[in-house]
């Protein structure tokens, strides 16, 4: 079997963070919800069962967390930072999409969610 790439995703990851336009909202923080896809080319795990060819859901989480605690006021930023860190770590990755969503923005509306989402390729 050829195979070209995979995707690898880690869906509702959901983080308290300090990220927001108002200093309120950094100083305060706020629930964050993250969905990230990966692009993955050059899989060598495929046939041999070996972690050491793969992309490790693990470090992913780390990375999103890491760059999490870094407050900033732009979500737009925040996603830049996850994104440029994974493809510094993973050589493999091919392509990004990353929505991070601001679980309840203070705009005053009953269950409204705020979200930005950066897709990129290397």
């Amino acid at each position: 079997m050829n195979i070209t790439e995979y995707t690898i995703e880690l869906r509702d990851v959901h983080l308290f963070a300090h990220h927001g336009v108002m200093q309120q909202e950094r100083e305060i923080g706020a629930w964050f919800t993250i969905d990230i896809k990966l692009g993955i080319s050059d899989y060598s795990c495929t046939g041999s069962d070996c972690i050491d060819g793969t992309v490790s859901y693990a470090d992913v989480y780390e990375i999103i967390t890491q760059e999490m605690k870094k407050p900033s006021r732009l979500l737009e930023n925040v996603c830049s930072r996850i994104s440029e860190s994974i493809y510094k770590t993973f050589t493999a990755v091919t392509w990004i999409s990353i929505t991070l969503c601001k679980d309840t923005p203070p705009m005053g509306g009953d269950r409204l969610k705020a979200a930005v989402t950066l897709n990129s390729k290397r």
